[in-house]
């Protein structure tokens, strides 16, 4: 398939080298000017670059971030939202003090923090299942958690370029800070899920569970099905941050981000540079 500048599609000796430059500027704590080759034609082949970069990454995945695709910005596919890994040296347990966030925005890259409500898996999904309901996925038994999602990228127009770029680097994920646990989150309305974010002191946000477009049990049943039709089905212990609850929010070094869960606990984060 071609592109629609009509160019040949990336081979993997060029996804391998988009996602070397991407773990390379992670690494070093710096941004990238532009995409660091040919945008994949579609959601399929970003998600080979994403592969491609996890591998070279050295890290252990410990969950996913879900990320929701605006309706005029999906591809032949048909998904409405995207995957992200979250690794563990990036997985922070709040612990009611001030959580240092790595991000890319004094460098000149791309830097947000976004308030998530994060299942967490007790049993493996069925490898051989590709496609999930909202209603099967809340049968699958997860706990859910409060969490905040580090979305930081070494390239300033990521969000921008669309969501093949965001998946192509790690879904525009920089870590995740972890805090309570929401009991029997099943037996809840989700209208009762509500979050606040301030940054700096300031409202910059709100919302809730149902800020994300089918709620909490659609973006559990989409991580179920596009990790097993990766080749990747969800295990025991993974983790999924479902989504942004009060919008995606720019932060930049040195600010500091306080996300209010009504009723349920709050998380302090500072922002510090990568690398």
């Amino acid at each position: 398939m071609s592109n629609d500048l009509g160019s040949q599609p990336p081979t993997d000796t060029g996804l391998d080298d988009i996602a070397r430059r991407f773990v390379e500027a992670r690494r070093q704590g710096r941004s990238l000017p532009d995409f660091p080759g040919t945008i994949p034609d579609d959601l399929v082949t970003a998600y080979r670059v994403q592969d491609l970069a996890i591998a070279r990454w050295g890290d252990e995945v410990v969950g996913w971030k879900v990320g929701y695709i605006a309706a005029e910005r999906r591809d032949a596919s048909g998904d409405e939202r995207l995957l992200g890994p979250i690794f563990k040296r990036n997985l922070w347990n709040a612990t009611g003090a001030i959580v240092d966030i790595p991000v890319f925005s004094a460098a000149g890259g791309f830097a947000a923090v976004e308030a998530e409500y994060v299942l967490q898996l007790e049993a493996d999904a069925p490898a051989d299942k590709l496609d999930w309901t909202p209603e099967e996925a809340e049968a699958l038994p997860a706990r859910l958690f409060l969490g905040v999602e580090v979305a930081s990228s070494p390239l300033a127009t990521i969000n921008i370029l669309g969501p093949r770029v965001v998946v192509s680097d790690f879904g525009n994920n920089n870590g995740l800070v972890l805090s309570a646990e929401i009991p029997d989150w099943t037996q809840r309305d989700e209208p009762d899920l509500r979050a606040q974010t301030e940054i700096d002191g300031e409202v910059v946000g709100t919302g809730g569970a149902t800020h994300l477009p089918g709620g909490l049990r659609a973006a559990y049943a989409f991580a179920l099905s596009r990790s097993a039709k990766r080749g990747r089905p969800l295990k025991k212990g993974d983790l999924i941050a479902t989504g942004n609850a009060t919008g995606i929010h720019d932060i930049t070094v040195g600010q500091q981000a306080l996300i209010r869960f009504a009723g349920c606990g709050e998380i302090s984060c500072r922002a510090v540079a990568a690398g």
